[in-house]
């Protein structure tokens, strides 16, 4: 493995969730520390699965993992760490400043761009605790550290005076504050991540088009402040053997190998290793130890029982969208679960039966034109454009709060405009728009990944209370864009996942998140499901009975309702192939 050639004292992993980066991790760190070297090993993934898969309890705490001499590990809890960074800027400020100003700048301080926020302000502090540094010969981190969050250490220091005078109101002005308080510490971090001597990012994808192109775009913009030392893990791939006598596994092949042979310029040029998938799941110290070993070939391993499952289709689930006759249908999701090709699939069939259908995205990396490849009657798309959105938002802000400032305000007004939590204000505006559209017919939404989606919730919510406080005590009746994402007869959110553990867990968390604003989602989708396609390769045919605990755990724990959709021999472009997706039976793929 050539990112394992001479590894410096930093390693990060980021990818999409459902790559694989948790178990690259995992492995990476017990081969460093077979080799003798002290290693700690760092999550600050929500969903974090480090703990579950070597069977120990860690959590937000340096654990010994008792089975590796030499390794280490550590959770951080983003919600705890939130809370400790919020306690930090308010307690300050009790007592002192009026109870209202001291409820406003909670408020601030309560979405999930603060979240990310102080998780990123947890681990920056192990890149420079010089004491904590000089224990460990590698410190390894299951992490995705955004161009969203990283973007914001970017802005200047300047914000101390301008927030005193009480002149700013943007978005990410809480934030800001604290990121103030910590200025010399993030500019540290920077520096030790833009150090191809101390740090070594690794960049996880699987060998599909969407993943490699998703890659692609975060290696440029990680690159575009520093972050160069960059390798590329192409993991999970089908070995040819398991093509030979199977009609899907043969498909999966050519359409791997398609992808890797047509990699993306920007990642032409990357040091690039590929791992075989593997007919197990990557849980336990011996499956780990292997994660790195040539895949057995397809005649070497047992012949697994059929798979007989008897679960509802994608069908079932638009049937009970289309009875409505109108409303918004979300998607949702991490990144790499298909929520464009779902948000697609349901379109497309209820364009279908005649229902007038607007297909939208808020998602910068979607892809809907290349997925629909056409046109269909009763079916218009757009994109929600964050640039645009942005640009027409700056604009509206300086001319009417910026109109009265001197020179020195409005240029600090236009440096905190500069912040990506802007973006989501503006998007929000643009995602009320379609809401509203959603009185008269159907509007499909495919959603940027979860963290975005979150943050557009949050803003949300801010403007309903907001709405709340200005009209409530005036008898006056009003709808916001929260209360109608809150009523199930409007908005319709859909949950994709994947059958497999961390996309799981993470569609749980996300679920988690929406309960608490009020919004339940109405169905989860499992998707790609090899054991929904019951394939007849040795391999994939264990990977299909590995799927089972966890399409039992939506259809029995998480999700009222559910579908299955099985993994396909062609990718699903086009009308045609979206609406055989929505009406596939279990095993007629």
């Amino acid at each position: 493995m050539q990112f394992l050639t001479t590894p410096p004292r930093f390693l990060f992993f980021t990818g999409k969730g459902g790559v694989g980066k948790t178990s690259l991790a995992c492995a990476t760190a017990i081969r460093l520390a077979e080799a003798g070297a002290q290693v700690l090993l760092v999550s600050t993934d929500p969903a974090s699965n480090v703990g579950q898969v070597f069977g120990v309890e860690i959590g937000n705490r340096i654990t010994d993992i008792a089975a590796v001499p030499g390794l280490h590990a550590l959770e951080i809890d983003p919600e705890a760490a939130a809370q400790a960074y919020r306690d930090r800027l308010v307690d300050p400020v009790r007592g002192v400043l009026p109870d209202d100003v001291v409820k406003g700048i909670e408020e601030s301080l309560s979405g999930a761009c603060t979240t990310e926020i102080a998780a990123f302000d947890e681990f920056t502090a192990l890149l420079t605790d010089a004491a904590l540094i000089s224990s460990y010969d590698h410190i390894i981190f299951d992490t995705a550290p955004t161009g969203h969050t990283i973007r914001l250490l970017q802005l200047p220091g300047a914000w101390s005076g301008f927030l005193e005078q009480g002149k700013g109101d943007a978005s990410c002005l809480g934030p800001l504050a604290g990121l103030e308080k910590q200025r010399e510490q993030y500019k540290e971090a920077v520096d030790a991540l833009a150090d191809p001597r101390r740090t070594r990012l690794v960049l996880v994808a699987r060998a599909q088009n969407s993943a490699l192109r998703e890659a692609a775009r975060t290696h440029d913009e990680l690159a575009a402040i520093g972050l160069t030392e960059q390798h590329l893990v192409i993991n999970g791939i089908l070995p040819e053997a398991e093509a030979q006598q199977d009609q899907l596994a043969a498909a999966i092949w050519a359409r791997e190998q398609a992808a890797t042979a047509a990699l993306p310029p920007a990642l032409k040029s990357l040091p690039t290793d590929r791992v075989p998938l593997k007919p197990f799941n990557l849980v336990g110290l011996d499956a780990l130890r292997q994660m790195f070993m040539p895949s057995a070939a397809g005649a070497e391993l047992e012949t697994a029982a059929a798979i007989s499952l008897n679960a509802p289709d994608l069908a079932s689930l638009v049937d009970g969208i289309a009875a409505d006759g109108h409303g918004l249908v979300m998607v949702m999701g991490k990144g790499g679960v298909g929520k464009t090709t779902l948000a697609a699939a349901v379109a497309v069939e209820l364009a279908s039966r005649g229902l007038p259908v607007h297909l939208t995205t808020s998602d910068p990396a979607a892809h809907l034109t290349e997925t629909l490849n056409g046109t269909l009657e009763n079916l218009s798309v757009s994109r929600i454009d964050p640039h645009a959105e942005t640009e027409r938002y700056r604009r509206h802000v300086l001319d009417t709060k910026g109109a009265n400032l001197d020179a020195a305000g409005r240029a600090l007004l236009e440096e905190d405009l500069r912040s990506p939590c802007t973006e989501e204000i503006a998007v929000f505006q643009a995602f009320s728009r379609a809401i509203r559209e959603a009185g008269k017919k159907f509007v499909v939404m495919d959603t940027a990944p979860t963290g975005h989606t979150l943050l557009l919730l949050d803003a949300t919510g801010a403007y309903h209370r907001e709405i709340v406080r200005q009209m409530g005590d005036k008898g006056l009746h009003f709808v916001t864009p929260m209360m109608q994402l809150q009523d199930p007869k409007q908005t319709k959110v859909l949950l994709v996942t994947l059958a497999e553990t961390t996309p799981v867990l993470e569609a749980a968390n996300l679920q988690a998140d929406l309960r608490r604003a009020g919004i339940e989602p109405w169905a989860w989708v499992v998707n790609n499901s090899v054991a929904a396609a019951q394939p007849t390769s040795p391999l994939l045919q264990q990977r299909a009975h590995n799927e089972l605990r966890e399409i039992d755990a939506v259809a029995t724990r998480h999700a009222q309702r559910y579908a299955l959709v099985p993994l396909m021999k062609e990718e699903p472009v086009g009308a045609s192939r979206l609406r055989q997706l929505a009406s596939l039976s279990n095993g007629s793929h």
